[in-house]
């Protein structure tokens, strides 16, 4: 998978990101991966399941991984954070 095939959530709305799944599989691509961390997972949760629900019925959840990242903040101490990758495939 390339990383034209991801979509990185963050601070943008809900239907921001789903437009963007969306438009990966209208380009011809069978996999997208939505990538996620912290407080932004339920986000990707609710991200795959539009897309499923609403926009593409067709698409199905073909894989997930749940892991977590080591980093350091602002004052040099360092901190774990989950991480969640949803594989949706047409």
């Amino acid at each position: 998978m390339t990383k034209n095939n991801a979509v990185y959530v963050g601070k943008k709305n809900v239907m921001s990101y789903v437009l963007a799944v969306v438009t990966i599989f209208n380009k011809g691509e069978g996999k997208v991966q939505i990538m996620s961390r912290g407080r932004s997972i339920s986000k990707a949760v609710d991200i795959a399941e539009i897309t499923r629900n609403r926009f593409l019925p067709e698409v199905k959840v073909s894989d997930i991984k749940i892991g977590t990242e080591e980093m350091t903040t602002k004052e040099g101490t360092k901190t774990k954070v989950s991480t969640i990758e949803i594989t949706l495939k047409k």
